[in-house]
């Protein structure tokens, strides 16, 4: 079972060793690269101003984060949410660098960049020359992105599982082999809940007939059937 998460993030700017800080949190979850319909999404108190630049692509203000929780709050809720998945991210190092920002202040453990996978790598890889932000993919695999009249940290994670889908082949890779989206819902709620795996039990084939059949059978038999021993032995 391979279990995903596609995140996103909004700053207060572009620079995490300058002192910008996170402001929102957006994830989706996938199994199997089928959509669950979990999710995780939150806005963040930064204690710091969000500057112009960044609110013209965000709009998320000073006066709306002013009562959000910190990250501290929040940091255990996030990390339980990611944990064992891999991540898939629009240009992975800018996003996991003011996260790990966030973590070293309160002495957190770090996102490895071995457990994350860059989409705009990958777009590069695939689409060389080309443009590769989200909306140019959006454009060039027709999905629907007229939502995204801003950034927004859920919504742009959204979009992209469609685009990473598509990156690595579309959605017909899956027919024929992908878990269903319930049980996908499944098998997310056992992988976050740590959960075993259910054991499915064959369907018994005999009738009552049959057994009862079976049992007259063994009492006119002579001699101890041989796959009796079988049976003891296991």
């Amino acid at each position: 079972m391979l279990r995903e998460i596609v995140l996103d993030t909004e700053t207060t700017g572009t620079d995490h060793a300058a002192g910008d800080r996170v402001i929102e949190i957006g994830c989706v979850e996938m199994i199997n690269h089928i959509p669950t319909g979990e999710s995780y999404h939150v806005y963040i108190n930064p204690q710091c101003p969000v500057s112009a630049g960044a609110l013209a692509v965000h709009g998320l203000s000073d006066e709306f984060l002013a009562d959000k929780p910190l990250f501290a709050d929040i940091a255990d809720s996030f990390a339980g949410f990611i944990r064992d998945a891999r991540l898939v991210i629009h240009n992975a190092p800018f996003d996991v660098g003011f996260l790990n920002a966030e973590f070293r202040r309160i002495g957190h453990e770090l996102i490895r960049m071995e457990d994350v996978l860059d989409t705009l790598s990958m777009a590069r890889r695939k689409h060389p020359g080309a443009p590769n932000n989200l909306d140019a993919l959006c454009n060039r695999y027709n999905i629907d992105n007229t939502r995204r009249t801003r950034h927004g940290a859920l919504l742009d994670a959204e979009i992209l599982a469609e685009v990473y889908i598509e990156l690595i082949g579309g959605k017909q890779t899956d027919l024929g082999l992908a878990v269903t989206q319930a049980r996908a819902e499944v098998l997310g709620a056992e992988a976050r809940a740590g959960a075993p795996r259910e054991r499915r039990i064959p369907p018994q084939r005999l009738t009552d007939a049959e057994r009862a059949a079976h049992a007259r059978f063994l009492a006119d038999f002579k001699g101890a059937p041989i796959w009796q021993d079988y049976i003891a032995g296991n």
